[in-house]
């Protein structure tokens, strides 16, 4: 497994947790708790879009890994 296929495995997982933390702070009552959804949400987008870049850096140097 190359480098470009295990970073976009990652950046596939990330999504799916930040949108498991998209529903859990839509289904909660508390405030306080759906604020800290809400955030780590944000955070892991963060996380998501420089790993998003990276790919696009990794396929850069590396043409033969592009579109895996």
């Amino acid at each position: 497994m190359t480098v470009s296929s295990q970073v976009k495995e990652t950046v596939a997982t990330l999504k799916g947790i930040e949108s498991t933390l998209k529903i859990y702070a839509v289904q909660t009552v508390d405030q306080e708790i759906k604020s800290v959804f809400s955030r780590v949400g944000g955070v892991i987008d963060g996380v998501v879009n420089d790993l998003e870049e990276r790919v696009g850096v990794l396929e850069y140097e590396e043409p033969q890994y592009k579109g895996l």
